[in-house]
């Protein structure tokens, strides 16, 4: 750091040291030995560090900082200056009093004095202010009217060999405190530092957020200038990818994402509900990419504990932990040079959330119980169905790995989105299951337009599930509309995802199918979106009530038709049950409520006996 300039002022000769214990009578008690200098610097370090290490705005750090030297150093004011790269004040943090004058709180500092500590990249200490020529502009303002001395001590604030501003704090000499101007050279020079440090690496990770930000800009642009091209030409070339069925709009304009996304080695976060597919799509990135010679790694962040997890992505050293009986390469070694897809990246720990940003970041890492250090050319796929934002804003997510992972984020539509696609991919399915049993399976027509009629809120994982648990029960090659659970009451994903109620008896619904009952969902229909589902007319697709009765709107042909013969069957229901309206729901398949609205909607009067 050099030696100090020290400017000549009077003798620093005066009454002992502020933090020195006072004299005390001869019938005081025992007195605690107040902390020595060198043990209050100890503390200050200590306290200024915890607060450097609070990730937020550099300007509150600084002034934090500023703040605590309050605690330990009897000064009147304390300032921190950060510079640009100009040379121009860009932060300033004081703290104590400002004094009488007016306008910026850098003007109570000449900018000499800065340029001074800038241009010697050594510290300055001024015993009086008065005396020395560099305070003229600012004497005033300093001195505040005061009696006494006023000492001036400020330190370079470096980084990389650099100084990029300064510390400083001045003190009045009121005649009855003694000060050691060495101690506090010291102590400030600590501090600069730590500063110095802080501020480096917010710059580093400001200049790198940036630099994300501009290539995630360029990346859309280029994505949009594609696009545009693509709608531009007559027939646009549709990219071969296998595994992904389906011809809407929604899910061609995602492949058209996805065969532009592929050419570049930027990072890529499929987001998108459970079920949507989000490994079909990383493989379909990965293999139109010019890296899909190599290796394709998958791993399911949620699946293991933190600690399995490093060992999982970085590998482990022989003996690393019990059990580590051999060198194990991790997933990140294994995809070097291709493609790693990181599922469920939402879900990993915030402690392991740190660990994983610095691979992604510099690109390098150590085996657990090692200390080489290993670096990877790797292209990674992030997936989630998480609102990271949210998570983000709750602090469970840290907002410097979000940037690192969402340079192009890629939104995979539900199945409700592209209800067409429901029969190709009921199709591809059921081929799968015909060549994995050996079977010669098909289906009707009005099987197909059962499925197409459904919500499935699982997507394309609940609509495969169905496929394959319908072509297991079926008893014969061609598989209809009565094949499927939610004719005969036995799709507990229908109760699940409308709502249904439990039966009456009082058992469970497992218990009602396992006694060979049925389970009657509170719409009463075809499994379809809650905006989409009406209380006394659910969709005519498919019908979940016992014995298979369908609801009053499936009869007629047309609206008119429908609604009059709706109301006939209230009628003669109501009439049966002697006008008691839960005796009528049971017989039409509805619930009460149901049956309340039906006879509002229609202006049927209730007959009282």
């Amino acid at each position: 750091m050099g030696e100090p300039a020290v400017i000549a002022g009077p003798p620093t000769a005066g009454p002992p040291t502020a933090g020195a214990s006072p004299a005390r009578g001869p019938d005081a008690g025992p007195v605690r030995a107040a902390p020595s200098a060198p043990e209050i610097a100890l503390i200050g370090i200590y306290e200024i560090s915890k607060i450097l290490t609070v990730p937020d705005r550099l300007e509150i750090t600084l002034a934090n900082v500023v703040n605590v030297l309050t605690s330990f150093l009897s000064m009147r004011r304390g300032m921190i200056v950060v510079l640009d790269e100009a040379g121009d004040p860009e932060i300033v943090a004081t703290a104590g009093s400002a004094g009488p004058a007016k306008g910026r709180a850098i003007d109570c500092l000449p900018q000499a004095v800065i340029d001074r500590i800038v241009a010697t990249m050594t510290p300055l200490v001024v015993p009086d202010v008065a005396a020395e020529p560099l305070f003229a502009p600012a004497r005033a303002a300093m001195l505040d009217g005061r009696d006494g001395r006023v000492s001036f001590v400020g330190v370079p604030v470096k980084a990389d060999s650099r100084v990029i501003g300064t510390l400083s704090i001045d003190r009045v000499w009121d005649g009855r405190t003694r000060f050691r101007l060495d101690d506090d050279l010291r102590f400030l020079a600590m501090v600069a530092n730590l500063v110095g440090q802080t501020v480096r690496l917010h710059r580093i990770l400001s200049a790198d957020r940036r630099r994300l930000l501009d290539e995630r800009r360029q990346i859309e642009k280029a994505l949009g200038d594609d696009i545009a091209e693509r709608r531009r030409n007559a027939a646009p070339a549709k990219p071969k990818i296998g595994g992904i069925v389906g011809e809407s709009q929604a899910l061609k304009a995602v492949l058209d994402t996805v065969a532009v996304v592929a050419r570049s080695n930027s990072t890529v976060l499929l987001r998108g509900e459970s079920g949507t597919g989000k490994e079909l799509f990383a493989r379909a990135i990965h293999d139109l990419s010019p890296r899909n010679d190599k290796a394709f790694v998958k791993l399911n962040c949620a699946a293991l504990p933190e600690s399995v997890l490093e060992s999982e992505l970085f590998g482990h050293e022989k003996g690393a932990f019990t059990g580590a009986v051999a060198q194990r390469a991790g997933r990140f070694e294994l995809a070097h040079g291709g493609t790693l897809l990181l599922d469920e990246i939402g879900e990993i720990s915030p402690s392991f959330q740190a660990k994983l940003l610095r691979v992604l970041q510099e690109g390098e890492f150590e085996r657990v119980g090692g200390n080489r250090t290993l670096k990877v050319d790797v292209r990674l796929i992030c997936a989630t169905n998480k609102n990271l934002e949210e998570a983000v804003a709750k602090g469970e997510f840290r907002a410097d790995l979000y940037y690192r992972i969402n340079v192009v984020p890629v939104f995979l539509p539900p199945l409700r989105e592209r209800p067409g696609d429901i029969p190709h991919l009921a199709r591809a399915f059921l081929d799968r299951f015909n060549a994995e049993n050996g079977c010669a399976l098909s289906f009707s027509e009005s099987g197909l337009d059962l499925l197409a009629r459904c919500y499935f809120p699982g997507n394309v994982r609940e609509l495969e599930n169905c496929i394959r648990r319908t072509a297991t029960l079926a008893r014969h090659d061609l598989i209809v509309r009565d094949d499927f659970a939610c004719i005969t009451g036995q799709c507990l994903s229908a109760m699940l995802w409308t709502g249904g109620h439990r039966p009456t008896s009082g058992d469970d619904a497992i218990a009602a199918l396992a006694a060979g009952g049925t389970v009657v969902p509170a719409g009463g229909g075809a499994i379809r979106p809650p905006s989409e589902r009406q209380a006394a007319a659910p969709p005519a697709g498919a019908s979940h009530q016992a014995g298979g009765a369908a609801p009053p709107a499936a009869a007629g042909t047309g609206a008119a038709g429908a609604a009059a013969s709706e109301r006939e069957r209230l009628v003669s229901a109501m009439e049966r049950c002697g006008w008691v309206q839960a005796k009528a729901a049971r017989i039409l398949g509805l619930t009460p409520r149901q049956i309340g609205y039906a006879l509002r909607k229609h202006g049927i009067e209730l007959k009282r006996f």
